[in-house]
């Protein structure tokens, strides 16, 4: 082993925060970290390390961080992601809204004060950040009354991944139209620097709003949208020969409303769209999980992988709603307790549970980071959501997930 092996094989010992301050110092270093070898090396050796997240609150439109993750082995970070989150822009702002977070990326929108709309992406990390061009085909007075729409929605954002690392991101905006089963979007590629118009049919569009969240994976859109049985996806990065959304039925459609305890809602966790709920059938309450496994709609599409009592926490009186599956490990479940007003993470194979208040100092959990609260008591009180007849279903909340290599921020090719 060469010199320059042994000191590759040691910067990958390191966290991601130190490696970065080590390729800011010099083109030699630069040259060394960014190489392909010491990048696969490093993956590879830190693929089963923590990685720092957060769970993001969705209503109303803003990065609101409620509970952080730091500590956590590839990044070495000493607070929460969302705590370093900073823009800076060179004019004078009066609004400022995150409308998306997918694979580390951020897609922001920015009014100035003279009321101008701008929106960027950006890699927080290393402050990176993008100015996306507006359409050509909407002139500004045409935006302003969409923002009004209140079926148009600008809070879209897709990446394409290849080796763990983003080279590529899609904005989308949508509109959806009160007859008739068709969509508009509008998508800017980082690979073209241009946007392009598509017309897709969709055959629940009437039920699509803005104010409907959507979560971004493998370069697919998710929406959950009112009170239907079932939620909406489109490939921005597929073929797409029939240019059709996908409709995805919830795994418990057959079941009686009355029977189950939660609203309908989706998260992610290991690299799937997870659905979970639970049922309550002769008195007796069990949490069942999902995992969506192919978007052709049926009963295939969906993967029952647990199937579980919780009835340690229901023993000891404690009332609780799901939250998010942990983005990394499918047996955390992350729940909620209003009347304790604590975080629950149980682990659904071992049964194994451990509480967090928000007013205790930062503990650690059950994947070996850091836990930190910015007023989660105060956001989950409004978001108890119980299953009742013509509920709405609602995407509440989501993950931030940092990477797990120092990716740049994809831009177009210069012309």
């Amino acid at each position: 082993m060469d010199i320059q092996e042994m000191v590759l094989e040691v910067l990958a010992r390191l966290p991601l925060k130190s490696i970065a301050r080590f390729r800011a110092t010099s083109k030699t270093w630069r040259s060394l970290i960014d190489s392909d070898y010491f990048r696969d090396n490093f993956i590879s050796r830190n693929s089963s390390s923590s990685i720092s997240w957060s769970i993001i609150q969705l209503q109303p439109h803003k990065l609101i961080e409620i509970i952080g993750h730091h500590g956590c082995k590839t990044w070495g970070l000493t607070r929460s992601p969302g705590s370093l989150v900073s823009f800076f822009v060179e004019t004078t702002i009066r609004k400022l809204q995150v409308l998306a977070c997918t694979d580390g990326l951020v897609l922001l929108y920015v009014e100035a004060t003279d009321g101008t709309p701008m929106y960027y992406v950006g890699n927080p990390m290393f402050q990176e950040w993008f100015r996306i061009p507006l359409p050509h085909f909407f002139s500004l007075q045409n935006l302003q009354r969409l923002q009004n729409h209140k079926r148009f929605s600008d809070s879209g954002l897709v990446t394409k991944m290849q080796n763990g690392i983003v080279v590529s991101y899609k904005v989308v905006w949508l509109l959806t139209h009160d007859v008739g089963a068709k969509v508009d979007f509008a998508i800017y590629s980082s690979d073209t620097g241009k946007w392009e118009g598509r017309t897709v049919t969709c055959l629940r569009s009437r039920f699509w709003l803005s104010d409907d969240k959507s979560i971004a994976l493998n370069g697919i859109l998710h929406w959950i949208h009112d009170c239907t049985r079932s939620f909406i996806a489109y490939d921005f990065y597929g073929g797409h020969d029939d240019d059709q959304c996908s409709i995805i039925t919830f795994p418990d459609t057959g079941v009686d409303k009355a029977l189950l305890w939660f609203r309908r809602t989706i998260t992610t966790s290991e690299g799937y769209i997870v659905y979970f709920n639970e049922l309550c059938e002769n008195g007796n309450r069990t949490l069942r999980v999902w995992r969506l496994v192919t978007y052709i709609n049926g009963p295939e599409a969906w993967q029952l992988f647990w199937d579980v009592s919780l009835v340690s926490l229901i023993e000891l009186g404690i009332y609780y709603f799901p939250v998010v599956m942990h983005p990394l490990n499918s047996e955390i479940i992350y729940l909620w307790s209003r009347s304790q007003k604590m975080l629950i993470l149980y682990n659904l194979r071992t049964h194994v549970f451990s509480f967090h208040e928000e007013t205790a100092d930062d503990s650690k959990c059950m994947d070996g980071c850091i836990l930190s609260f910015n007023r989660c008591s105060k956001y989950m009180k409004n978001y108890y959501f119980p299953a009742v007849t013509f509920s709405r279903n609602h995407l509440i909340f989501s993950q931030y997930v940092l990477p797990r290599w120092l990716q740049r921020l994809p831009r177009p090719q210069p012309t």
